[in-house]
């Protein structure tokens, strides 16, 4: 295996570094082709392909580790995959099939080992699953076409302060997605409704927008491309809703909260409740966990004051900690999340 060039890990952002491979299929005549293995880095599409018009895009995010016994291993591709898969049904799109997404998944992973951070480095290798429509067409109707995609790049830290605390925003005025629309899928057009507001929340020196739910502006939704869980009285609650999408990072926290003997709630969270919660945090597969200091409602001068002394709590911490040593094989993994890459 070749050397990489001189890579300063401790400074690697979080976003796209060109890799070796990626790894692709295609569905046409009603079915999908055998896996190609490519270098380009870029993709022939018709101008009117129905991903252009009429959002036909679905992606996912998960990430590889080499750990403290030098094996690398990829967590939670199962999962992901049957995420895609019902994200595909939800937009009338062609499923890949779990186990066909898990190999290729393995696969692109052994193709660019040489790009697998070091265990020490505290970085991952990121895989981007992408799918999209390709045949041309005018007229809204699903494609009868398809292109799926996996291509990874190295990444450090979501947040550049780490697993550090920072503060979040409620902008009252943006919705992240509909109830009932496509919140619960991992869609393009989800993240596209959010980039208003978070960049006038990071103008405001804020990390993240908390959004709420679509119809009342009553009850918490999502945090950012991140979901919401807090810490009272020694119960996990994370918020639940027809516009929230299933993290598999949040389903690995509440496992991990039930190990640590809490009790886990899934449930509808009003706002108010941000008043009484000794811990909150955004979560997902890029931040793995953010832990939440503040919550100000630019609407109405609030300001929810959750880590008094500004650090991260003791739960959200363990939970962080105990996630990150069964992706790195210092735990065992009791659940059988990860798949060693042999």
């Amino acid at each position: 295996m070749t050397q990489l060039p001189d890579v300063e890990w401790d400074k690697l952002p979080f976003g796209y570094h060109k890799t070796d491979y990626n790894v692709r299929i295609y569905f046409r005549e009603g079915r999908w082709s055998d896996v190609e293995v490519s270098t380009d880095e870029y993709i022939n599409l018709h101008m009117a392909a129905t991903c252009l018009h009429y959002g036909q895009e679905i992606f996912e995010g998960l990430k590889a580790f080499r750990g403290i016994d030098g094996k690398v291993r990829l967590f939670r591709a199962r999962d992901n995959g049957q995420r895609m898969y019902d994200s595909a049904k939800g937009l009338l799109m062609e499923p890949v099939p779990v186990d066909l997404f898990c190999r290729m998944a393995e696969q692109v992973v052994k193709l660019n080992e040489r790009w697998i951070p070091p265990y020490e480095s505290g970085c991952s290798l990121y895989l981007r699953p992408l799918m999209i429509g390709t045949s041309p067409q005018v007229g809204v109707r699903r494609a009868t076409e398809y292109m799926f995609i996996i291509f990874v790049t190295p990444v450090g830290p979501y947040f550049k302060e780490g697993f550090n605390t920072t503060k979040v925003a409620i902008l009252r005025g943006y919705d992240r997605a509909a109830p009932k629309g496509t919140g619960r899928f991992k869609t393009g057009g989800n993240y596209a409704g959010g980039l208003m507001p978070s960049a006038i929340a990071r103008e405001q020196g804020f990390s993240a927008v908390l959004f709420l739910d679509p119809r009342e502006k009553k009850y918490i939704d999502e945090c950012g491309p991140a979901n919401f869980f807090a810490i009272k009285d020694g119960t996990y609650i994370t918020p639940k809703s027809d516009s929230i999408l299933p993290s598999v990072t949040n389903r690995s926290f509440q496992q991990i909260a039930k190990d640590m003997g809490l009790k886990v709630e899934c449930r509808p969270m009003l706002l108010e409740e941000l008043r009484s919660v000794d811990e909150a945090a955004e979560c997902g597969t890029a931040a793995v966990a953010a832990p939440i200091s503040e919550v100000h409602d630019l609407d109405t001068d609030e300001c929810f004051v959750i880590a008094r002394d500004g650090k991260p709590g003791p739960v959200t911490t363990e939970l962080y900690r105990r996630l990150r040593a069964i992706q790195s094989g210092e735990a065992p993994d009791v659940h059988g999340w990860c798949t060693i890459i042999d």
